[in-house]
């Protein structure tokens, strides 16, 4: 951590709690207001969320595992992405994608890229490549595939789990100002600001935003982010609605990339060492939104639409690293450009009915989703490469531009346009006063996808193909607080895209692909999970075991065209695993939110039998969290915080020569409620890899042997004051 860092993080506490001794307020009142203050602060786990077409639902209603994190969390822990969000939750590991700086969430051992998750229930509006967190009042987490609760996923990932952002909305009033500070020199404000008012509080406004900007603790890596947003709704009656817009605008300098690697593995580099360049870069800008309405039209029918869109644009330089010697370090590394433009529309319409007649009861849930996106891009690949160290990098010059360009750099064409619509039916029975509920339902779905030449963007290819994706869940609640579940849900993955080029999976070089542009029909993936959730006081338990096979779209060598691949559905791979999750109150003022998940990856039916049971890139057998919360009773609004996280080690190629070790992280921290002017002002300070741990996060890889490295210490500071 560097000196002005160091300085500007103790001048932020100090100021702030001179501020708190000046002006006290009487000793009754403050305790109420540090009681009510440390009580919204709480970072909180929900046993349940957002399931899609059965709409909000308590985790012990329905036969899948769910979850949601709440706001106070995203506030405490200041995370810079969605990823380190997902972090604290034991099922879940978040790397980046190939050749980019788009985070990728591998849930079940399966990829969730950055376009696949879910905005408020639908997809695609959501900013894809990162995602800034403030925007949003929760983050909601269904494990195991989706494609009848949420549709088939239009990136074609989301194998293992889905994710879904809930917008900010005025559930009370609240006026908050805070600013923040990260290593090494990073600094930000916020403000967040929600009403009600109408006669009877019908209406409500809530609008927040941030900025921040400045290098964080990996050396010379510059962040900058910029989010605003705001909801209007109505709920008056039968009738509820919702008008939501955002605006993101990031930007990632002299970001750190994956390390590709093929013979060995190097040792670690230093925590905050950076092997990527000044003139990598990627910036994104984006507006979205989504506007809904839900009309009762009896006690016991509800109509619901819901419509959303986004129009993104973002350019990404890269700069790529190939270890070519892993004693010395010895590298090798290129650069490329990809600009890129989206225009994406969703929405969805449906009816649930609620009936009950001769001790059954019934939830008939039908309606219909469709959502439309547009891809357009270019690219200007690097023919040369240039000469580096891994463990002491050099700076280099900007390749030249033009050396291997597709498409219109200076404003690019469509790609790729697909739409995916489907219909949806289900109904669950509730038997012994709905102590038994049996789902069953069909989701009909059609995908269709055209992609055209990068060279002049004629037609390519196009398909159009009809799937039925059916679920059957049972729930038994056999006593008060225990649930237990089993289901049979299938996945529904758009065929994927032949890229330009990819990595040769036995040499780690790059080659081009020979079928590029080829779009490849849907993949159905089958998951089998039986589990069961239990309330004991104020924790809840979760235990699920769980088998998912999907087929496999990887490169292999073309035999009849020697230095090509060919891109196709090469195998099959089935994982089986089981999780363990937990949150909630252990005792008054102790709060602990954890797990454990076991998997068990196994590559199967592969060509010729090459790598036949072998574990996939990337998937830790073992994966574990703890966060903790204690408010200390002898010194009021004093809570002490901790986590560790524990990833397993992995495979980091197919043939199972080369692995990473496991790897455990600690954070602590800390927060303090006072009192200014009788408003409750709330100081954090928090330490992320406490021992500056050097480490590889994750193999997983859809293309190749990349490594990621763990981010070294990060000190945080923050302060809120509630007006």
């Amino acid at each position: 951590m560097n000196p002005i860092g160091t300085r500007a993080m103790l001048a932020l506490t100090a100021s702030t709690a001179m501020l708190a001794i000046a002006t006290p307020a009487t000793a009754q009142d403050s305790d109420d207001i540090i009681v009510t203050a440390q009580r919204n602060n709480e970072t909180e786990v929900t046993a349940g969320g957002n399931v899609g077409v059965f709409g909000d639902k308590a985790a012990s209603d329905v036969p899948f595992s769910v979850r949601s994190y709440n706001e106070a969390l995203i506030l405490n822990q200041q995370p810079d992405t969605l990823g380190e969000v997902l972090e604290n939750d034991p099922t879940i590991r978040t790397t980046l994608g190939f050749g980019t700086a788009a985070e990728v969430f591998v849930i079940r051992g399966f990829a969730l890229n950055s376009d696949d998750i879910g905005f408020d229930g639908l997809y695609g509006i959501t900013p894809r490549q990162l995602v800034a967190p403030e925007l949003f009042s929760s983050v909601q987490v269904i494990n195991g595939a989706s494609a009848f609760l949420n549709g088939a996923a239009p990136g074609g990932s989301g194998i293992g789990g889905s994710v879904n952002l809930i917008p900010k909305s005025a559930d009370r009033d609240l006026t908050r100002a805070t600013i923040g500070y990260t290593s090494d020199a990073h600094f930000g404000g916020a403000f967040d600001v929600a009403r009600r008012f109408g006669g009877n509080g019908e209406w409500g406004v809530r609008f927040n935003g941030s900025a921040r900007r400045g290098d964080i603790a990996i050396d010379d890596e510059f962040h900058s982010s910029y989010v605003f947003g705001g909801t209007i709704d109505y709920a008056s009656g039968p009738l509820r609605l919702a008008l939501n817009a955002n605006y993101q605008r990031l930007r990632h300098q002299n970001w750190r990339p994956k390390v590709a690697v093929s013979t060995a593995i190097p040792r670690v580099p230093d925590a905050d060492t950076n092997y990527g360049q000044p003139w990598a870069v990627i910036q994104t800008e984006d507006v979205f939104g989504a506007f809904n309405l839900e009309y009762d039209l009896a006690d016991n029918a509800l109509f619901y639409a819901r419509i959303g869109a986004r129009d993104g644009s973002e350019e990404q330089t890269t700069a790529s690293i190939t270890v070519n010697d892993p004693i010395t370090g010895a590298s090798t590394a290129s650069g490329s450009y990809v600009p890129r433009t989206d225009n994406n529309e969703a929405a969805t319409t449906g009816l649930r009915i609620k009936l009950a007649g001769g001790g059954i009861t019934h939830e008939i849930n039908f309606g219909g989703t469709v959502s439309w996106q547009v891809n357009r891009n270019a690219y200007d690949f690097s023919l040369t490469s240039y000469a580096t160290n891994l463990y002491d990098p050099v700076v280099v010059a900007a390749p030249a531009p033009g050396q291997f360009v597709g498409g219109d750099i200076d404003d690019p064409f469509p790609i790729g346009r697909n739409r995916v619509a489907s219909m949806f039916a289900s109904n669950t029975l509730g038997l012994w006063d709905d102590r038994i509920l049996l789902t069953g339902g069909l989701r009909l779905q059609q995908i269709k996808v055209k992609s055209y030449a990068y060279a002049d963007g004629a037609l390519v290819s196009t398909y159009s193909e009809d799937a039925i994706t059916p679920v059957v869940g049972l729930v038994v609640k056999p006593a008060e607080g225990l649930s237990l579940y089993a289901n049979r849900i299938e996945g529904l993955m758009q065929g994927a895209t032949a890229g330009a080029t990819g990595i040769d999976p036995d040499t780690g070089l790059t080659l081009p692909i020979i079928n590029a542009g080829d779009v490849l029909p849907p993949f159905k993936s089958v998951q089998y999970e039986v589990g069961g959730k239990l309330t004991l006081g104020a924790i809840d338990l979760g235990l699920a075991l769980f088998q998912i096979d999907r087929p496999n779209a990887i490169v292999l060598r073309d035999t009849a065209n020697p230095g090509f691949l060919r891109f196709g559905p090469f195998g099959e791979q089935r994982n089986r695993g089981v999780e363990l999750t937990f949150a909630g109150a252990l005792m008054a003022g102790l709060r602990l939110i954890g797990g454990v998940s076991v998997n068990d990856p196994e590559l199967r039916r592969t060509p010729g039998g090459v790598n036949e049971g072998n574990d996939p890139t990337g998937i830790p057998e073992w994966l574990a969290n703890a966060n903790i919360e204690w408010d200390l009773p002898f010194v009021p609004g004093l809570t002490l915080t901790g986590r560790v996280v524990h990833t397993g080690a992995q495979a980091v190629n197919e043939i199972n020569t080369l692995e990473i070790e496991d790897w455990t992280r600690f954070d602590l921290g800390m927060r303090f409620v006072t009192v200014v002017a009788d408003k409750p002002l709330t100081l954090r300070f928090n330490v992320d890899n406490v021992a500056n741990q050097r480490y590889w996060a994750s193999a997983f890889s859809s293309f190749g042997t990349q490594l990621l490295q763990g981010t070294p210490r990060t000190f945080k500071a923050s302060a809120s004051i509630d007006f």
